[in-house]
Parts: structure tokens; C-alpha cells; sequence
């Protein structure tokens, strides 16, 4: 079973949770107590509208009763979601494990690793993303505890609202045009120092791209060439196609992961695929 933690997983999206449905049986509830004999459903409806003041007094009268039975259903109704998604999430892994993910990998991807290792993770990435340096801490946890047994390829998935990260991601793909090494020395020094990027934007990449031994005339001629732009909107759209709509999102040997999970949620599919082979 897939290991589930005390603390909701860091994935950036526009999800949310309301308390609409708590609130409807509530109402319902209350509805009930007002009431001499329990009605049927439509006639429950019936007095609800002709009197609607009944509820109005109620809730007036015990107020402090009346938010902590809010607060307690839609506290129960929070577990009970959690619950549903860590069964959805457990049923999904299961599946995936069965049929993996394949994501396109070609030669001329720059990568971190051994080209033959039994685990790639594929990561899709936003470089000014926090949650991104959560992850991108978690990944060298990883490459730390299996050494020589992880390949690593960063895609990329730059969210709208970060507008430095698809600039970014031009960086990456034309240094990786140059080395694989050093595009990477260019990533990791974009999330040790993420804070930069907001505010010092191109001058801050500049540096990231010198730092990296990158030809920083060369990277600038070929940045937003329609090849860079190609392989950047595919890695998008892949992303997409797997149902990562936020950042990050991994692949590890094809077994989706969605957020900033932490190192122990990595090493229970790691060493699942690894007993298996």
C-alpha cells in the first residue's frame, strides 16, 4: 500500500475543498430537530421555504453550537476525502506499476546518470516553482541513497503564473545543446539560489549559465530557436497527456508521483521496481 503522511502533499494547482456538502446536511439536520414529527424530503423542502425563519432562529439562538457542528462536518468530511483520494491514489499506483507510463526519451535529452540505470525518473518542472525546490532537494536525496542506479531527465512544465520559468527552461535546453553536465550544473544552481530568479530574472540566468562553464553568446543565439521551443511545448504537452497539471510531477519508471513528495514515498516505488527486475 502506498504510503500515505500526516501532512498534505506540496503540488502547485487550483484545487480546492469546500464545505458545501457538510453544510447542506447540516441544514438538513437542523431542519429535522425544528420539527415535531420527521417529514418526508419534499415536505422538509415545504417548510423551508414557506418559513425560513425557523432555521434563521435556530442558528441565531445556539451560534456557538451551530459553528462547532460546522467545523465537525467538515472535518469528517475532509478525512473522508483523504481517504477516497489515498484509495484513488493506491488504486492508480497499482495500475501503473501493471502498466507504466512511457514517456519519450531520445538521445539528444540531457540527463544526469547512467545511461543503462534500472530507474529513470522523469521529472516535469518549474524552475521558479517552490515546490519545484522541495523537489528538486527530494532528487538528490535519491541520487545520494542509489547511486549508479538512477538516470535522471528533467522536462519541462512552466506554470503561467511564474513568468521567468519558461525563459528559464529556454536556458536549460540550449546549455543542454552543449553538455548534459553542464546544463545540469545550470539547474542545480537555479534551485539552490530559486529566491534570485524572481527578481533578477535574465541577469540572474547570465550568471547561472556562466557558472555552469556554458558559452553564454552561444545559448543566447539559439534560446528561442523553433527547436527549443518544440522540445519545450512537447515536454508540456506530455505532461498533460499523463495528467500532470501541476508542479512537480514524476514518473519513476513510468509510476506517476504528483508533488513534493518526500524521500520515503521515492524509496517505496524504487525498491518495489527494483525487486521486481
Amino acid at each position: 500500500m502506498f504510503a500515505k503522511y500526516k501532512y498534505d502533499r506540496m503540488y502547485e494547482s487550483k484545487d480546492k475543498e469546500g464545505l458545501l456538502k457538510a453544510l447542506h446536511l447540516l441544514l438538513a439536520a437542523m431542519l429535522v430537530a425544528t420539527i415535531a414529527c420527521t417529514p418526508s424530503k419534499n415536505g422538509l423542502k415545504k417548510v423551508l421555504k414557506e418559513n425560513p425563519d425557523i432555521l434563521f432562529e435556530v442558528i441565531e439562538e445556539h451560534p456557538d453550537t451551530f459553528l462547532e457542528t460546522v467545523n465537525k462536518a467538515a472535518r469528517e468530511a475532509q478525512v473522508r476525502q483523504r481517504q477516497k483520494q489515498a484509495q484513488s491514489e493506491a488504486e492508480q499506483l497499482e495500475e501503473e506499476f501493471n502498466n507504466p507510463k512511457e514517456p519519450k526519451i531520445t538521445d539528444d535529452m540531457a540527463f544526469e546518470g547512467p545511461k543503462d540505470a534500472p530507474i529513470t525518473i522523469v521529472e516535469y518542472s518549474d524552475f521558479q516553482c517552490p515546490f519545484c525546490s522541495r523537489g528538486y532537494r527530494t532528487i538528490q536525496e535519491v541520487k545520494d541513497n542509489y547511486k549508479g542506479k538512477v538516470k535522471f531527465i528533467y522536462k519541462h512544465l512552466p506554470l503561467p503564473n511564474h513568468p521567468a520559468a519558461m525563459t528559464a527552461a529556454r536556458y536549460f535546453e540550449a546549455i543542454a545543446k552543449q553538455s548534459s553536465a553542464k546544463a545540469y550544473k545550470f539547474h542545480d544552481y537555479i534551485f539552490e539560489n530559486q529566491s534570485r530568479l524572481g527578481s533578477e530574472k535574465e541577469k540572474f540566468l547570465d550568471e547561472a549559465t556562466r557558472k555552469a562553464g556554458a558559452n553564454l553568446a552561444q545559448v543566447k543565439k539559439i534560446m528561442n530557436s523553433d527547436e527549443i521551443t518544440e522540445r519545450i511545448e512537447a515536454d508540456m504537452a506530455e505532461a498533460r497527456g499523463f495528467g500532470i497539471s501541476g508542479t512537480p510531477g514524476f514518473l519513476i519508471n513510468g509510476v506517476t508521483l504528483k508533488g513534493a513528495y518526500p524521500f520515503e514515498n521515492f524509496k517505496e516505488i524504487i525498491d518495489r521496481h527494483l525487486e521486481n527486475q
